[in-house]
């Protein structure tokens, strides 16, 4: 008998199969503020409206320090009506 298969079925440690696209986007939910020293939870506000898509400005929840950005692409292009 093989120890192997005793410890663990097969294909235990096997990578997990993810469907395209299933990580897409991400938000961020805490992040360092220099102002505070310290990992915070951060509050997410929309900055910009563009052409390549929405900025987003992350503020700590603390102290109202901007701590990051972020551009959410959209899916379909949009298109300017001059």
């Amino acid at each position: 008998m093989d120890r192997k298969n005793v410890l663990k079925p097969p294909g235990a440690c096997a990578p997990q199969a993810t469907k395209p696209g299933m990580f897409k986007e991400f938000d961020a939910t805490e992040l360092y503020c220099p102002r505070c020293k310290r990992a915070v939870p951060v509050r997410k506000r929309l900055l910009l409206i563009l052409p390549e898509g929405d900025k987003y400005e992350y503020l700590c929840a603390f102290c109202s320090k901007s701590v990051g950005t972020k551009i959410d692409k959209q899916q379909t292009p949009m298109t300017v009506i001059v």
